[in-house]
């Protein structure tokens, strides 16, 4: 199986990282590719028989587009999907690119029930292009794809440190008419166990990160489960620093927990504008 991300915002894609960790756990062989940073191997296109692209936003998804009809003339056999925010929004044009599955939402258990019914060992429920459904997350795998000092680093008084990138929420409660979050999920959102948050993060503390990106829609969606993260974070890597995206209300609803951001290492915060 064949991984494509065409752009994550020069961050590595964890929407490549997760479902590796499934599909790799149930025996496929995977292979991640981060076109935004090398080249497209030959021999893993040529050698896939299912070849699924990461759209998590508009921009991947222009891309993708691009790159689907170099893919199918090189390697016509394969199987196309499609999955992430955008594929649902864009099932039109990917289907008349030739893309046979898309689904969006919490993606990870899908693509295995996909896997296991082109192998004839399942039989996938009725293509559902939302799915919500809770899972126990994996630990995501990130062999395969550039290091984290590919990607986009962060300088701040003189010094320069290795991003790394993670996950605690996906999903929002709100319902803001921006936002492409919003025709997935509904107002509704999902916690990343926060075990797997942390092994995560672990894992890319030993590969060189000395800050975080956490990339929920909001932060402040599940606040306890955010602060719990932090601390415990802040308590195994005091010097490790954060920064993650919460609204204005979020931080207006929650102004007693800003200082706990400030105390465990948060430099900033991104804040997208008011809910409705």
């Amino acid at each position: 199986m064949l991984l494509i991300s065409t752009y994550e915002l020069g961050r590595q894609p964890f929407g490549l990282a997760s479902p590796a960790a499934w599909l790799r756990e149930e025996g496929h062989h995977v292979v991640c590719a981060d076109v935004s940073r090398s080249p497209l191997a030959a021999a893993a296109l040529a050698e896939a028989e299912l070849i699924a692209f990461f759209l998590p936003m508009h921009t991947a998804t222009r891309l993708a587009l691009g790159a689907i009809a170099r893919v199918r003339a090189l390697n016509p056999r394969a199987v196309l999907g499609a999955y992430g925010l955008y594929a649902p929004l864009s099932e039109t044009i990917l289907r008349q690119a030739g893309v046979a599955h898309i689904v969006g939402g919490e993606f990870e258990q899908p693509l295995i029930d996909l896997c296991r019914t082109l192998a004839g060992t399942g039989t996938a429920e009725p293509s559902r292009l939302v799915v919500l459904d809770r899972q126990q997350f994996r630990v995501p795998d990130r062999a395969g794809l550039p290091p984290l000092a590919a990607y986009a680093r962060l300088v701040v008084g003189g010094a320069t440190k290795t991003v790394g990138y993670a996950e605690a929420t996906r999903g929002c409660k709100h319902l803001c008419r921006h936002c492409p979050v919003v025709p997935v999920y509904r107002g509704r959102f999902r916690v990343v166990q926060a075990e797997v948050v942390l092994e995560d993060i672990r894992r890319q503390i030993a590969a060189g990160a000395r800050h975080i990106t956490f990339g929920d829609p909001d932060f402040f969606n599940a606040p306890g489960h955010a602060v719990r993260l932090v601390e415990a974070l802040h308590r195994e890597w005091p010097e490790l620093t954060y920064d993650a995206t919460i609204k204005i209300d979020h931080l207006l609803a929650h102004r007693d927990l800003v200082p706990v951001l400030g105390a465990t290492g948060c430099l900033f915060v991104t804040s997208p504008h008011f809910s409705q």
